[in-house]
């Protein structure tokens, strides 16, 4: 069972990419989804996370007002929006699913699945 993370790719400072993170292994729907990244050389962070039904998102404060978490659940997939990207974006992402309960910021440790990450680099 493995979710598939893609759309990483090079991108200017200030730009934008638009990440997507889906399974055919089980409905994404039931699940709440998280993004972490890991920058070379640096322990793997949360990013946020979305709540499987109810829409509701939490995001670290790094990347607040920067980067949105949406879910299209008829798609069984989840999009990590990232505008006005800088250097310090620059990590591997990956996505992760989990079962109840919700979690404003789950751990790594939390998660039940995971995806294989994808590369986003901000350079000019």
């Amino acid at each position: 069972v493995q979710l598939q993370a893609c759309g990483g790719g090079l991108v200017q400072p200030g730009g934008s990419l638009r990440l997507s993170c889906t399974t055919s292994s089980f409905r994404l729907a039931n699940y709440h989804v998280g993004w972490f990244r890991q920058a070379s050389g640096k322990e793997r962070e949360g990013v946020g996370c979305i709540h499987r039904s109810n829409g509701r998102t939490d995001l670290a404060d790094s990347v607040k007002g920067r980067f949105a978490i949406s879910r299209d659940n008829a798609k069984n997939t989840v999009y990590l929006q990232m505008n006005n990207l800088k250097p310090e974006d620059t990590a591997v992402y990956y996505c992760a699913a989990k079962r109840d309960p919700y979690s404003s910021s789950p751990t790594e440790g939390a998660m039940d699945y995971w995806g294989k990450g994808t590369q986003v680099t901000v350079s000019s």
